[in-house]
């Protein structure tokens, strides 16, 4: 059997036209945009909400979450933290979630935005989900990763940033 090297490999234009795999390549961040940006806005709303979550104590209580998790977390002065008023850092990583969440599906300062949603995520592995085992059980770990390529690109696509992008083009007339 031979093999042959492919003639027709696949190459990156700058302008508007090429192919499905051009196409694919420019949209490829727009699901986990669109995945991350809801379920942050989900989690940030189901918190605010949830009149049990945000209490110092009780049953399904942020308070009670954390002094759970306080022995078995990576950074325990995190948690310690957080417990000083475990309302007010519910409140602060509800608002944090819905903030991130509104930034990376409207690709409104995108970069930042995911940089908040890795924070987040990582804060959450260190301390709630860090004990889980095998670690992969844990899902702020699977969340820290997502965020890391929007992180890095940002929202060029579909986004308030590349239409602000575009505005200033025009105004400067660069074409780059």
């Amino acid at each position: 059997m031979t093999h042959r090297m492919r003639a027709d490999t696949h190459t990156s234009h700058s302008g508007s036209g090429g192919d499905w795999r051009d196409t694919a390549v420019r949209y490829a961040l727009l699901p986990l945009r669109v995945f991350l940006g809801v379920t942050f806005i989900y989690a940030g709303l189901d918190k605010i909400t949830d009149s049990a979550f945000m209490k110092d104590a009780g049953s399904g209580s942020v308070g009670d979450m954390m002094r759970a998790v306080r022995d078995s977390s990576a950074i325990p002065a995190l948690v310690d933290l957080s417990l000083k008023s475990p309302v007010g850092f519910g409140y602060a990583i509800a608002l944090g979630e819905l903030a991130v969440g509104i930034g990376t599906l409207l690709g409104l300062l995108a970069r930042l935005a995911a940089l908040g949603g890795a924070l987040i995520s990582l804060s959450l592995w260190l301390t709630v989900s860090w004990a889980s085992d095998p670690y992969y059980y844990g899902n702020d770990l699977a969340y820290l990763m997502a965020w890391i390529p929007l992180v890095l690109a940002g929202a060029p696509l579909l986004s308030v940033d590349a239409a602000l992008r575009s505005r200033r083009r025009q105004r400067t007339g660069s074409y780059r």
